[in-house]
């Protein structure tokens, strides 16, 4: 998925949103979870997900579930796409400043594709403005960014302010993860298949984090849902949770997930949380029983 393309300027001259919402969008690609919100126009670009014998495109009428059950069969290799330029442009629609939220580069070619559709609609258009950001994380913590951008919106703060306040508040943000199996991204290339065996043959679940470079960091190995779960009530510790928006996305584990949340609320019962379903992309990489957190931290 990794494209060759440089970095372009992201922001532009100060120009105020808030008195003119229709001409504004909040963009983000299918890793988000996010299909709708509120208040402010939004649209999703789809990953899709490719093995030998299927596609699987990550919009609002994929089957989830089909998907993570027929992956469980699969042994060959499989690859994900980001969405083409095409498709940015296409969720850009005619907005006059569009903030524009990526899956990590690390993992992904998306953030080079939203930047090259950038260019392209700015050329085409000169009076338009596209904020383009790498969230160098997926599923949770992008949801607390496009949350974020929509109250930063709805507060009538101008396009350069809100280039300037994202990234700043992306310092206080952070992704957690806890995975009881490895195989699609092992069969993706991104961890040996001798790890994958070992995590599920032997019952070990991954714990890690989204690193500061956008990669995914390994932290622990825990045997069993007992032994995971204060773990990552530690590692929310460690990672200096403030004890405000925690975002909880699962694989079909609501179960662990209401127990994690238990466990927050009763170190920081004032924790605003939320849980739900991954979809497509994030399921993909997360696989069942899979849990990513997103959350707020000093």
């Amino acid at each position: 998925d990794q494209d060759d393309i440089e970095p372009i300027k992201m922001c532009g001259v100060g120009v105020a949103v808030a008195n003119g919402i229709d001409d504004v969008k909040i963009v983000a690609d299918s890793s988000a979870d996010v299909l709708a919100i509120k208040s402010v126009p939004y649209a999703s670009a789809p990953l899709t997900i490719r093995t030998t014998q299927k596609e699987y495109v990550d919009n609002d009428a994929l089957d989830v579930a089909e998907m993570v059950k027929d992956l469980l069969s699969n042994t060959e290799k499989t690859t994900t796409a980001c969405p083409g330029v095409g498709d940015w442009i296409d969720a850009f629609g005619d907005a006059k400043y569009v903030f524009c939220v990526t899956i990590t580069s690390g993992l992904s070619g998306s953030y080079n594709s939203a930047m090259t559709a950038k260019q392209n609609y700015e050329e085409t258009y000169p009076d338009r403005k596209v904020f383009v950001i790498d969230s160098l994380s997926a599923g949770p913590e992008l949801k607390l960014i496009i949350e974020k951008l929509q109250e930063l919106i709805l507060d009538q703060k101008t396009y350069e302010e809100i280039c300037t306040l994202i990234p700043q508040y992306m310092e206080h943000t952070g992704l957690i993860f806890t995975l009881e199996s490895v195989r699609n991204l092992a069969n993706n290339g991104r961890v040996s298949h001798l790890i994958a065996s070992a995590v599920g043959i032997l019952g070990i679940r991954i714990l890690g984090r989204a690193s500061d470079q956008g990669t995914l960091e390994q932290l622990y190995k825990c045997r069993g849902e007992k032994k995971a779960l204060p773990t990552l009530l530690k590692m929310l510790h460690d990672h200096n949770f403030n004890g405000k928006k925690l975002r909880i996305g699962h694989v079909f584990n609501e179960q662990a997930a209401i127990k994690i949340k238990d466990l927050v609320l009763t170190d920081y019962p004032d924790a605003n949380i939320e849980i739900y379903p991954l979809r497509g992309l994030c399921s993909f990489y997360a696989e069942n029983g899979g849990i990513l957190i997103g959350f707020e931290k000093e």
